[in-house]
């Protein structure tokens, strides 16, 4: 049958004392909406529909998916409300699988599996027992295990609280069916809300059995209704992720200390210490070693890279062999050759350095074009930006550039050549040609230096 998704996140979430709206709160890195919108998109469905209320338009803003309907729910009267708002929308023939918004952990095998119970017997439930089912509707049965209705606890009474089989509010029902239920729906309830729960009930007065699915893991009906919830399933989330790496070959130092908040394709032995942050695509060669308290984001490491402690490696790739750090900051628009060396307190960006270069101690090399075998010292800066515009520096092969320079760009250092320590470079340099811009040292003698007035 064709598919339709309703994903409903017009939850205000005042639990999480917020401005943002509850869905836009992030786990692993992206939105709680944004992980139910990617797992829906991966189901084979003709539509999906998004229904948001207050503050809504900042969500639809920060998810700009093509493929979503974006429908507004202005007054919260609950979850049956909330779905009459598209059900006209949706084609009779369609079958509608109902999602949350601030339920993120929900596998797509799980969904497949309830859409194909769906396809055959036209109502499909998720379902699951929970050892404390407190907070959740429970599901009667009757004798035979038929599933004759779903009680929300306000509405339970204490026979039905001992029930450990709980309605997690993931369907999926023909749409023709709905639209029939939904019309009838009554707020007649303790929540004073009209619930889609109810529409089971319907379904059995009229000789329609709705079928049940339980997920593989509770974890992935798991709502988020406060900080500590979300703070809970992003350390199980991070720790699922951890466990799949780690039987890929990944050696992690401590699996509870560290994050992935992206994807990360790893080869063979490689090594991350703890505290390490991957965001973003992440790509690492084989047998790449990443120290301690280190950020990945968005980057490609050759094999054999080695990054020590507390480095920043952000949009630009790392050739094989390369060594950063400790405390090295690579930013976005930087390529590192084969056996380059960025070390302490040495900041690259927008910049290419080809094979076997070193800048080992503290400098900077801005919107640069470095060569090969190239020796950056102690102190070197690029003078990139004249307060309008961002200038380009040349640097060919085997230059030698001593501490304490200045390289006032545009400007080209052409192959071959040195730069004494401390010069101030403004002008191009000769291949092969020594340039230097002291003034000769003077020595004073005698002299004092000033000392604190006396009161």
């Amino acid at each position: 049958m064709p598919l339709s998704v309703v994903i409903l996140a017009a939850g205000q979430g005042r639990r999480m004392r917020s401005s943002l709206p509850k869905v836009m709160h992030k786990l692993a890195g992206k939105t709680l909406l944004a992980r139910v919108l990617d797992t829906a998109s991966r189901l084979p469905c003709r539509q999906i529909y998004v229904v948001y209320g207050e503050g809504g338009a900042l969500a639809r803003e920060a998810h700009p998916a093509p493929d979503a309907q974006w429908v507004e729910q202005k007054e919260r009267l609950g979850t049956g409300h909330a779905l009459a708002q598209v059900i006209d929308f949706i084609p009779d023939q369609d079958d509608v699988a109902v999602l949350y918004g601030d339920v993120p952990l929900l596998a797509q095998q799980t969904l497949e599996k309830l859409t194909a119970t769906a396809a055959e017997t036209g109502f499909a439930l998720l379902t699951a027992k929970l050892p404390d089912p407190a907070g959740y509707g429970r599901i009667i049965r009757d004798a035979k295990g038929k599933i004759l209705k779903i009680v929300e606890e306000k509405d339970a009474t204490d026979q039905e609280k001992s029930i450990s089989e709980i309605n997690t509010g993931t369907m999926v029902v023909k749409s023709r069916w709905l639209k029939k239920w939904l019309r009838k729906l009554s707020a007649d309830n303790a929540q004073k809300e009209y619930l889609l729960t109810d529409i089971v009930a319907m379904a059995v007065a009229e000789d329609i059995a709705a079928h049940s699915v339980e997920p593989a893991s509770e974890m992935e009906i798991a709502g988020v209704n406060d900080r500590a919830q979300l703070a809970f399933l992003e350390r199980y989330h991070q720790f699922t992720q951890a466990q799949a790496l780690m039987r890929q070959g990944v050696t992690l130092a401590d699996p509870a200390r560290f994050d992935l908040r992206g994807e990360l394709q790893a080869g063979a032995d490689v090594f991350i210490d703890v505290n390490v942050v991957i965001e973003g695509k992440v790509r690492l060669g084989n047998g790449v070693t990443i120290g301690p308290n280190c950020l990945v984001r968005d980057a490609e490491l050759g094999d054999g890279v080695a990054v020590f402690s507390h480095c920043v490696i952000d949009n630009a790739i790392v050739g094989r062999g390369g060594k950063l750090g400790p405390f090295a900051r690579i930013r976005p628009g930087t390529s590192l050759g084969e056996e380059t060396q960025v070390g302490n307190f040495v900041e690259v960006k927008q910049s290419t350095i080809k094979a076997g270069s070193k800048a080992n101690h503290l400098a900077y090399i801005g919107d640069s074009e470095v060569g090969a075998g190239v020796n950056i010292g102690a102190g070197t800066i690029t003078c990139n930006y004249d307060g309008a515009a961002k200038h380009k520096t040349l640097i060919g092969d085997d230059v030698f550039i001593g501490s304490n320079t200045e390289l006032v760009a545009p400007v080209t250092i052409n192959d071959g050549a040195t730069i004494a320590a401390g010069a101030t470079i403004t002008k191009d340099v000769e291949a092969g040609a020594l340039a230097l811009s002291k003034r000769e040292q003077k020595t004073i003698k005698n002299w004092r230096r000033p000392g604190k007035k006396q009161e």
